[in-house]
C-alpha cells in the first residue's frame, strides 16, 4: 500500500500541471479551421491514421483512444521502403528494435523495457495472437514478416491485458492485412537488392461469387550481412580451457529463405483467414552464442481463424465471435560449439564440435465471443469470454553431449543419439486458459469520456490474475484532447520456464508466478493549424516479479522502474511537402542494484520528409538517432555508443498507374550500428563482447505492375 502511494503521489504533481495547461489551451479561441480540397488530396496521397481498433476493440478515433496508440499506413509503409516489419516498427514512438541470440530474432523493446527473449509485446494479426508457448514470444523461428499485404499496423505503448490478457505487457502490435477492396485487382512484383537479396510476390483481391476473396503468395531469400564477429563465445572457452578452437572473427550467419501465403474470405458477416509462414533461419551469432557456419532454423506456421460480427443482432446490440487454430513447429540443427571445443575441463574435446538439435511441435485453439449494448444513454458497454488451449504437444532432441557438457564417444557427428526418451530438454506440456472482460466507454459529462474495463484470466498451471484499467479523455477544446490513463497487465510464464529439465545451465520452476506491470500516463494532442498536429505523453511504471534466472534456475527475482516522455508532429507543408517525426525519453532502474536496466537508448529521435516532387513521383528521407545504450549492472563494457542513420526512398505513386517502382537505400553513410548483447560471460569474459553488428549500407530496387 505505501508502495501505490508513493507510486501515485509523484504523478500528482505532474497531473495537475498537465490539467492547467488544458484549461489554459481550451481558453484560446481559434478560427475553425475548413477543409480544403488539397487536405483531401493529402489524406489519398498520404493514408489516414486518424482511426486505431485495438484501443477498445472497435474504432476510434486515435486521439480520443483510451490509450497511446500509433497507426502506420500502407501509404506510410511504402514512403520509407521498407521491406520487412521491424523497420516499420522503428518509426514508432518509444519503440526500439534490437537483437536477441537466438538466430538474430528481433527485440520490440517498448519504453526501455528490453528483458529476456522479448515475450513482453503481444503481437496480433488480424486481432489473433501469434504467441508460441515454448519461450513466450513469437518463436526463435519467427524470422519477420514481409510487408506487401500490410494494409496497416496499430500500436499501444503501455499495458493491454484488461482488453487482451497475457503478454500485452509493455504494448500490443496488431497486424492488419489487406481486404478485397484494397487490393483490387491483381498485383505481382519482385525486389532485389544488397545482400543477394530476392523477394518476389502475388497479390489478388476480387470476387469469387458473392464472397470477397483477399490472397497473397510471396517467396524470399536474402544471404544476410556478412558482418564481422571479432570473439565469440568460444573465443572465451578457448581463453579458459587453452584450446584453439574459435571460428572468430568470422562471419554473422544471416542467411534466410523465406515462404509466405495467405487466404482471406469475406461473405456478409463471416470472414474466414488462414496463413502459412515457413522460415529457414540461418544460424546468426551461433545458438550458444559461437559461431556455427553449418547451423539453420527452421520453422513453420499454419493458422486459421473464422470469425462473425453482426453489429445489430438486436436493438442496441452488436456480437461477434472467434475461433482460431495455430500448428507451429520449430527444428534446429546446431553445432553449439565447433569442433576442439572443450567444455568440461581436463575433459576430451569434441571431435566435430558440440551438436544439439533440440524439436519442438506446438498448438494452439482459441474460443471466443463478446457482445457490445448502447442501450444505456451515455454508454457502449462491451463484455466477453473466451477459452484457450495451448501446447507443447511433442518434443524431439538428439545430441552428441552429456549433461556435463562431456563428449559422448569422441564428440563426433556419428554419435549423436536420440535422447527424446531419456534426458530430453522438456517433456510436452500444455495448459488451458478461461478469461472473462467487460469494459465500459463512459461520456460522463460534456467532452469528457471515461473508459474502464477489467478482466480476469484463470490458467490451469499458475492460477489466476485480474487486470483493470481506467482512462479519462478530455476535449479541451475542438482542437485540444488530454488523458489520464491507469492499468497494469502481466505476461505468462513460458514453457521453458516452467519445466526446462536436463540443462546444467537452465533449470525450469514450475512455482513461478507471472510478471506484472503497473503504469500511470497522461497525454496530450493538440492541432493549433488545420495542417500541424503535435502530441505528447509521459509514463511511469512499475514492474514486479520479473523472471531471471538465479544460479541456473528461473526464478521471480526482480523489479523495475521506469519513466519518460514521448512527442511527435506532423506538418503538412505544402500540397507537396510534409514533416514528420518524435522524440523518445526513458529512463528504467533495477530495483535489486539501483541502477540503470541497461540496454535500452534513453533518447531516440526519428525524423521523415516526404515530398511529391512532381506529379506520380516522391522523394522519402528518414532519420534515425539513438543515444547510448548503458550497460546492465555488472557487465564490465563500456556503454554502447549510439549512432545515427540516413534513409532515402524514391517512387512512383501506387494507384496512379498499372507499373510502380521503388528504389532506396538504407544506412546510406554506412554507419557501424551496432545493438546490445547480453551480459552472458565465461571465465569472466563476455560471449559477444563487441555486440550485434548490423547491416550497413543497402539498395533495393523494386518493381510491381497492377492488371
Amino acid at each position: 500500500m505505501t508502495r501505490s502511494r508513493h507510486f501515485v503521489g509523484r504523478w500528482r504533481g505532474s497531473v495537475n500541471r498537465l490539467a492547467l495547461m488544458l484549461s489554459a489551451l481550451g481558453l484560446v479561441s481559434l478560427p475553425a479551421l475548413a477543409q480544403s480540397s488539397d487536405e483531401e488530396e493529402l489524406a489519398m496521397s498520404y493514408g489516414d491514421k486518424s482511426f486505431v481498433s485495438i484501443a477498445t476493440g472497435s474504432r476510434v478515433a486515435v486521439a480520443r483512444a483510451p490509450a497511446v496508440a500509433t497507426v502506420i499506413t500502407a501509404e506510410d509503409i511504402a514512403a520509407i521502403g521498407a521491406t520487412d516489419l521491424d523497420e516499420i516498427l522503428e518509426t514508432v514512438p518509444g519503440l526500439h528494435v534490437s537483437r536477441e541470440t537466438q538466430v538474430y530474432a528481433p527485440v520490440y523493446g517498448i519504453r526501455g523495457i528490453n528483458i529476456g527473449f522479448n515475450p513482453q509485446v503481444l503481437m496480433l494479426i488480424n486481432n489473433v495472437p501469434i504467441t508460441t508457448l515454448y519461450t513466450g514470444n513469437r518463436g526463435a523461428g519467427w524470422g519477420g514478416m514481409p510487408v506487401e499485404n500490410i494494409a496497416r499496423v496499430e500500436v499501444i505503448r503501455g499495458p493491454g491485458s484488461a482488453l487482451y490478457g497475457a503478454d500485452a505487457f509493455s504494448g500490443v502490435i496488431n497486424i492488419i492485412t489487406k481486404s478485397a477492396g484494397e487490393i483490387n485487382g491483381t498485383r505481382v512484383g519482385a525486389r532485389v537488392g544488397s545482400f543477394n537479396t530476392k523477394d518476389g510476390w502475388i497479390l489478388h483481391g476480387g470476387q469469387w461469387g458473392p464472397v470477397d476473396v483477399a490472397a497473397y503468395l510471396r517467396a524470399g531469400s536474402t544471404d544476410g550481412a556478412r558482418s564481422t564477429i571479432r570473439a565469440d563465445a568460444q573465443t572465451a572457452w578457448d581463453a579458459l580451457n587453452g584450446t584453439n578452437a574459435s571460428l572468430a572473427p568470422g562471419r554473422v550467419y544471416n542467411d534466410r529463405d523465406f515462404l509466405d501465403g495467405m487466404l482471406d474470405l469475406s461473405l456478409d458477416k463471416w470472414r474466414a483467414h488462414f496463413t502459412y509462414r515457413e522460415r529457414k533461419l540461418g544460424s546468426g551469432t551461433g545458438i550458444a552464442s559461437a559461431l556455427d557456419p553449418t547451423g539453420y532454423s527452421y520453422s513453420q506456421n499454419v493458422s486459421a481463424e473464422l470469425s462473425y460480427e453482426h453489429k445489430t443482432v438486436a436493438p442496441n446490440w452488436g456480437v461477434s465471435a472467434q475461433a482460431s487454430v495455430m500448428h507451429y513447429k520449430e527444428f534446429s540443427d546446431a553445432v553449439l560449439f565447433p569442433a576442439g571445443a572443450q567444455l568440461n575441463p581436463g575433459g576430451p574435446p569434441f571431435a566435430d564440435g558440440m551438436i544439439g538439435n533440440p524439436d519442438k511441435w506446438e498448438q494452439h485453439g482459441r474460443l471466443s465471443a463478446s457482445a457490445t449494448y448502447t442501450g444505456f444513454e451515455d454508454h457502449r458497454i462491451r463484455i466477453g469470454l473466451g477459452w484457450e488451449k495451448e501446447e507443447v504437444y511433442r518434443t524431439k532432441e538428439a545430441k552428441n553431449f552429456n549433461p556435463d557438457y562431456t563428449p559422448i564417444g569422441t564428440g563426433s557427428f556419428g554419435d549423436v543419439i536420440d535422447v527424446t526418451n531419456t534426458v530430453p530438454f522438456m517433456e510436452p506440456q500444455g495448459r488451458y486458459k478461461r478469461y472473462i472482460y467487460a469494459q465500459d466507454e463512459w461520456s460522463l459529462a460534456a467532452d469528457w469520456t471515461l473508459t474502464a474495463g477489467i478482466r480476469h484470466d484463470r490458467y490451469s498451471d499458475f492460477g489466476s490474475t485480474t487486470n483493470p484499467r481506467l482512462a479519462l479523455v478530455w476535449d479541451a477544446a475542438y482542437n485540444v484532447t488530454g488523458k489520464l490513463m491507469y492499468g497494469t497487465a502481466f505476461r505468462a510464464p513460458s514453457m521453458s520456464e516452467l519445466y526446462a529439465i536436463n540443462n546444467p545451465v537452465v533449470r525450469g520452476n514450475p512455482n513461478l508466478s507471472p510478471e506484472r506491470i503497473r503504469t500511470i500516463e497522461a497525454a496530450l494532442t493538440w492541432q493549433p493549424m488545420s495542417r500541424l498536429q503535435l502530441g505528447v505523453n509521459v509514463f511511469r511504471y512499475e514492474m514486479s516479479d520479473i523472471i531471471r534466472l538465479v544460479n541456473f534456475a528461473y526464478e521471480n527475482a526482480d523489479h523495475q522502474n521506469g519513466r519518460g516522455m514521448e512527442f511527435e508532429a506532423e506538418w503538412e507543408v505544402s500540397k507537396t511537402l510534409r514533416l514528420s517525426g518524435n522524440y523518445a525519453y526513458q529512463r528504467s532502474i533495477d530495483e535489486s542494484t539501483d541502477e540503470d536496466a541497461g540496454n535500452a537508448p534513453h533518447h531516440h529521435v526519428y525524423a521523415r520528409a516526404d515530398w511529391r516532387f512532381t506529379p506520380g513521383w516522391s522523394l522519402h528521407s528518414q532519420v534515425n538517432w539513438l543515444s547510448k545504450r548503458m550497460r546492465v549492472a555488472g557487465d564490465p563494457r563500456d556503454d554502447l555508443a549510439g549512432y545515427e542513420t540516413m534513409d532515402l526512398t524514391l517512387k512512383t505513386d501506387l494507384g496512379t498507374r498499372a507499373w510502380s517502382f521503388t528504389m532506396s537505400v538504407r544506412n546510406l553513410f554506412d554507419k557501424d550500428v551496432r545493438e546490445p548483447t547480453p551480459f552472458e560471460s565465461v571465465g569472466g569474459r563476455v560471449l559477444l563482447p563487441n555486440d550485434f553488428p548490423m547491416p550497413g549500407r543497402s539498395v533495393y530496387a523494386q518493381a510491381s505492375y497492377k492488371f
